[in-house]
């Protein structure tokens, strides 16, 4: 017998039911969760980073399941969650981390895990805990994406941001891909990768909120150079904003008679519903970068002084160094040392990324 929160008028009363065990409690930690965390502590002392399990953090209020260490001081607290976790204690214990100056890294094994998206995450697949200790392959099947910028036209094999339906805007967008949908496909990351990349800051953490809701918004794991040219194309140089705390439902108690009237075949989702799928392998919420027009519509050479002037302290040159990007027209760094003819968005464009 379980206690969950029913739906009812707005509100969330304590419901009894009786379901199906989903796994048998166990008073410690579960083989595959041992196993993972064994996996990542051995995978960090064979590249030569410095990891132990069972870490404590500030006085033992809280215990990373593994502390991987980097060369630089980077320190990634891996944290296993193979079973249902409460949204808020995801974030109170990432925000926890954050505060001792560890980057939290959550592993999921399911699709409807409630720490995706609520922190830096990834998801691994569902198998058995001697293939996790024999060395099998674990591929990153979520939270680890890929930045791709393309040109918006009847050409482009992905649709616009911007127009419904099969409409091309003509100007360029940018958005975050799982491996397997990158264009050309980008090999696959397992969790030995992820290891080593965190560690040495190859991979971050990255937040993208979602248009127009400052409460929606996807966690993932970057290449650092994407993250870069992300943090330039949003003209962000500072580190993205996490992701706002999210509490769990407020429980109430109304005292109102027991409805038993049959709700089968309602719509609306009830306590007895299986969990939704948070990892739909979507994209990640892109934008077009309005701040990069095809042309200029006047003369390359009229540059005003107060652009000159902004492009010169952003761009931390001479301001004689400063002309126009000949793909977009953007202000760059168009003369003397580490000069090029075209911005770095617009050489990935031309370079097939």
């Amino acid at each position: 017998m379980f206690i969950r929160r029913g739906r009812l008028g707005g509100r969330r009363p304590l419901v009894a039911s009786h379901l199906p065990l989903t796994h048998k409690p166990t008073p410690t930690e579960s083989a595959q969760h041992k196993a993972t965390k064994e996996r990542v502590v051995a995978t960090a002392s064979r590249y030569g980073l410095d990891a132990d399990s069972e870490v404590p953090v500030a006085n033992r209020r809280s215990v990373t399941d593994a502390l991987v260490t980097g060369p630089a001081g980077v320190r990634i607290g891996w944290e296993i969650q193979y079973h249902h976790l409460s949204p808020s204690s995801v974030h109170r214990r990432s925000a926890h981390a954050v505060e001792h100056g560890i980057t939290p890294l959550w592993v999921a094994k399911d699709r409807t895990a409630s720490l995706i998206d609520r922190a830096p995450w990834v998801r691994v697949d569902d198998m058995p805990w001697k293939d996790i200790a024999d060395g099998k392959e674990m591929p990153l099947r979520g939270g680890y994406r890929h930045l791709q910028v393309w040109k918006c036209g009847p050409s482009s094999d992905r649709h616009c941001l911007l127009t419904e339906g099969a409409g091309h805007c003509g100007g360029m967008h940018a958005d975050w891909f799982l491996a397997a949908l990158c264009q050309p496909q980008k090999r696959a990351t397992h969790l030995e990768d992820l290891v080593l990349s965190s560690a040495t800051g190859d991979s971050v953490p990255v937040y993208v909120p979602h248009h127009g809701s400052g409460r929606a918004g996807r966690h993932m794991w970057v290449p650092a150079t994407d993250c870069a040219l992300w943090q330039e194309i949003v003209d962000e140089k500072t580190p993205l904003p996490e992701a706002p705390a999210e509490e769990d439902d407020r429980i109430t108690y109304a005292e109102q008679e027991i409805d038993r009237n049959c709700r089968a075949g309602e719509e609306g989702r009830f306590v007895s519903d299986s969990r939704p799928i948070r990892d739909l392998g979507q994209s990640a919420g892109g934008i077009t970068l309005a701040r990069m027009p095809p042309q200029r519509l006047r003369r390359p050479g009229l540059i005003t002084p107060v652009e000159r002037a902004a492009a010169s302290a952003a761009l931390g040159c001479p301001p004689w160094e400063l002309g126009p990007c000949s793909g977009c027209g953007q202000l760059m760094r168009r003369y003397g040392r580490n000069a090029a003819v075209y911005c770095s968005v617009c050489r990935r464009v031309l370079n097939g990324r």
